[in-house]
C-alpha cells in the first residue's frame, strides 16, 4: 500500500489532505492550551479559596483552631492548597510535554511538506515541459509532411502541363524533393522526442512521483503518531498526579477522622474552667423573729448579723475575699456609691443641718421581692469575670501573677509563662555553648580571632540564664501555689492543658450584657442590688492585703461635714484636709484618704479639691 502506485494522478487531494492533518494538529494544539488555562484557574482559585478561610494570624479566629474539628478543618484547607498544586503541575507538564513539542513539531512538519510538494510540483512541471516539445515536434511533421504532400502534387501537376517549360518543371521538382526531405527530418525529430518523452514519462509516473508520494505519505503517518502519543501523554501527565491527589484526599480523610468530640468538650473546661466552687444554698430569713435578717453567703453580700460590729472601710482585716482582690478594692468597687450624690447643706455652717448630709443609703427589700426581681430582671455581679473585668478596668493591668484571673485561668497562664521562660533559657544555653565552642576554636587557632573577644558576650549570656531562671523560680512558686489551691486533676488533662493553652476567655454573654459601666470604667450595679458582700475565709496568704495602695493625686479641703455611713463613704469634719485618690469620674462622688488606713467616698459638692499640676491638671470642685 503506497501513495506512489495507489494515488499517483491524485497530487491536489493529496496537498488538500496533508493541510487538513496540519489543520487538525493545531487545533489540538489549541485544545491543549485551553485546557492548560483552565487547570491554572481552577488551581488559582482554589488557593484563593484555601486561603479565604485560613485564620488571620492574631485574630481570635486563630484561637478556634486548637479544637479537633477546626483543626481538621484547617488541615482540609492545607490539602486543598497542595490539591491546587497538582493541577499547577498538570499545567506546567502540558504546556512543556504537549503544546511546546507540538508546536515546534508543526513548524517543521510545514517546511517539509512545502518541500515535498516543491519536489512533485517542479516533477510535473518537467513532464509538462517534456509533453510541449513532444507536441511542437509532432505538429511541426505534421507540418512538413503537408508541405511535402503539396509540393509533390504541384510537381506531378507542372510535369504533366505541355505548356510549362521545362525549367519551371525542374524547379518544381526540386521544390517537392525539398519538402520530403524536410518532412523525413521533422519525421526523425519527432521520433526522437517522442522516445524522450516516454522514458522522461515512465520516469515521472513510475520513480519520481512514487518517492515524492512515498515521502509524503511518511509525513503524515508521522503526524498522526505524534498527535496519537500527544493524547497518550495528555492522559498520562492526568494519571501521574492522581497519586499525590489521592493522599491529599486521604490526609483530609485522617483528619476528619481525628475529629474527637470528647476532647474538644474538655478542652472547652479547660479554656473556661474558673476553678470557683458553685454558691451554696439561699438561707431561710425567719421574718417572725425581731431580729437583724441576714444575708446569704450567695447573695454576695457581707454578713452583718451575729452581733457583730462592721469594721470601718479601709481598715486592715485579715478576713479573706474574692481570691487574689484585695478587700479595700474589692468593696471600693462593689460599694462605691452610684446614686447622685446629696446636695451641699443650704447654710455655710453645718449647725443648719442638725444631722448633716447622709450619703445615700440602699434600702433592704424583702426576699420575696428580691426573689421575683431576680426573676424579672438579670443579676447584675453574680459573674466572676465581670468583677474581675471591673477591676481590671478600675486598677489599671494586670499584676505580674496573674492573680486577678479565676483559679485554672491563672493556672494556665502561670504554665504558660514558665514554658516561655524555659524556652528562652534553652536559646541563651544554646547560644553560650556556641560561643563557648568558638573560643575554644580561637584558643587553638589564635589566628582566626581573639578568645577574650566572646568573654564580655559569655559574661552577658550567664547573668541572662541567671536572671531567667529566678524569674522561672518565682512563677514556679506561684504555679505551686495555685495547683496546691485546686482540686486534684488527672494527668491526661494536665497533659492536654500543656498542649493547648488557652488564652483568657470573654466574659459570658448574660453577665456581659447585664454589666453596666460607670464614666470611669468601672461596672456598677444598681440600687436595687445589695452592696454589701459575705465571702467565706480562705487560705491565701496576707501578701494580697499588703498591696500598694493608690497614689495620691491632689488634696481637698472639706467644706461641710459629711457623715459616712454607709459601705464606701468615710466620714470627713468641716474644714478637714484629706489626700485626693481618684477624682470624681462624673458619678459626684470623690474618693480621699485621711491615712494609711482610712479611705472612701465623700460627695464632690462637699469638698474643694485641689489636684496636683503633674497628675492631670489643676481642677477646684467648689
Amino acid at each position: 500500500m503506497s501513495w506512489g502506485t495507489e494515488l499517483w494522478d491524485q497530487f491536489d487531494n493529496l496537498e488538500k489532505h496533508t493541510q487538513w492533518g496540519i489543520d487538525v494538529l493545531e487545533k489540538y494544539i489549541k485544545f491543549v492550551k485551553e485546557r492548560t488555562e483552565i487547570e491554572l484557574s481552577y488551581a488559582k482559585q482554589l488557593r484563593n479559596l484555601s486561603k479565604k478561610y485560613q485564620p488571620k494570624k492574631n485574630s481570635k479566629e486563630e484561637e478556634e483552631y486548637r479544637y479537633t474539628s477546626t483543626r481538621a478543618f484547617l488541615a482540609t484547607l492545607n490539602e486543598m492548597n497542595d490539591y491546587a498544586g497538582q493541577h499547577e503541575v498538570i499545567s506546567e507538564n502540558m504546556t512543556s510535554l504537549i503544546t511546546a513539542e507540538l508546536t515546534r513539531y508543526v513548524q517543521e512538519l510545514k517546511q517539509e511538506r512545502k518541500s515535498h510538494f516543491h519536489d512533485g510540483r517542479k516533477a510535473q512541471q518537467h513532464i509538462e515541459t517534456c509533453w510541449k516539445q513532444l507536441e511542437a515536434s509532432k505538429r511541426r511533421f505534421e507540418r512538413d509532411c503537408k508541405e511535402a504532400d503539396r509540393a509533390q502534387q504541384y510537381f506531378e501537376k507542372m510535369d504533366a502541363d505541355i505548356n510549362v517549360t521545362k525549367a519551371d518543371v525542374e524547379k518544381a521538382r526540386q521544390q517537392a524533393q525539398l519538402r520530403h526531405q524536410m518532412a523525413e527530418d521533422s519525421k526523425a525529430e519527432y521520433s526522437s522526442t517522442l522516445q524522450k518523452f516516454n522514458s522522461e514519462q515512465h520516469e515521472h509516473y513510475y520513480t519520481h512521483i512514487p518517492n515524492i508520494f512515498q515521502k509524503i505519505q511518511e509525513m503524515e503517518e508521522r503526524r498522526i503518531v505524534r498527535i496519537g502519543e500527544s493524547m497518550k501523554t495528555f492522559a498520562e501527565v492526568d494519571r501521574q498526579v492522581i497519586p499525590i491527589i489521592g493522599k491529599c484526599l486521604d490526609e483530609i480523610t485522617k483528619a476528619a477522622e481525628s475529629v474527637d468530640h470528647k476532647n474538644d468538650s474538655q478542652m472547652v473546661i479547660e479554656a473556661f474552667k474558673s476553678g470557683f466552687e458553685p454558691p451554696g444554698d439561699v438561707d431561710f430569713e425567719d421574718f417572725t423573729q425581731p431580729m437583724k435578717r441576714t444575708v446569704s453567703e450567695s447573695s454576695l453580700s457581707n454578713s452583718r448579723g451575729d452581733g457583730k460590729s462592721e469594721p470601718k472601710f479601709g481598715s486592715k482585716s485579715k478576713g479573706k475575699l474574692w481570691p487574689f482582690i484585695k478587700k479595700n478594692k474589692l468593696m471600693s468597687l462593689l460599694t462605691s456609691p452610684h446614686q447622685p450624690p446629696p446636695p451641699p447643706p443650704a447654710s455655710a455652717s453645718p449647725s443648719a443641718v442638725p444631722n448633716g448630709p447622709q450619703s445615700p443609703k440602699q434600702q433592704k427589700e424583702p426576699l420575696s421581692h428580691r426573689f421575683n426581681e431576680f426573676m424579672t430582671s438579670k443579676p447584675k455581679i453574680h459573674c466572676f469575670r465581670s468583677l474581675k473585668r471591673g477591676l481590671s478596668l478600675k486598677l489599671g493591668a494586670g499584676p505580674e501573677d496573674f492573680s486577678n484571673l479565676p483559679p485554672e485561668q491563672r493556672r494556665k497562664k502561670l504554665q504558660q509563662k514558665v514554658d516561655e521562660l524555659n524556652r528562652d533559657i534553652q536559646k541563651e544555653m544554646d547560644s553560650r555553648d556556641a560561643l563557648t565552642k568558638m573560643k575554644d576554636v580561637y584558643i587553638k587557632n589564635p589566628q582566626m580571632g581573639d578568645a577574650a573577644s566572646v568573654d564580655h558576650r559569655l559574661a552577658e549570656l550567664g547573668q541572662n540564664i541567671e536572671k531567667l531562671r529566678l524569674e522561672v523560680q518565682k512563677f514556679e512558686g506561684w504555679l505551686a501555689e495555685v495547683e496546691g489551691r485546686l482540686p486534684a486533676r488527672s494527668e491526661q488533662s494536665r497533659r492536654q492543658s500543656g498542649v493547648y493553652e488557652a488564652q483568657n476567655a470573654s466574659g459570658v454573654n448574660s453577665c456581659a450584657q447585664d454589666r453596666e459601666s460607670s464614666p470611669d470604667g468601672s461596672y456598677t450595679e444598681e440600687q436595687s442590688q445589695e452592696t454589701e458582700m459575705k465571702v467565706p475565709a480562705t487560705d491565701f496568704d496576707d501578701e494580697f492585703d499588703d498591696e500598694e495602695p493608690l497614689p495620691t493625686i491632689g488634696t481637698c479641703k472639706a467644706l461641710y461635714t459629711f457623715e459616712g455611713q454607709n459601705e464606701g463613704t468615710i466620714s470627713v469634719a468641716e474644714g478637714e484636709m484629706l489626700y485626693v485618690i481618684e477624682e470624681d469620674k462624673g458619678d459626684g462622688w470623690t474618693r480621699i484618704r485621711r491615712n494609711e488606713d482610712e479611705e472612701g467616698y465623700v460627695p464632690t459638692s462637699y469638698v474643694e479639691v485641689y489636684l496636683d499640676k503633674n497628675a492631670k491638671g489643676a481642677m477646684t470642685y467648689i
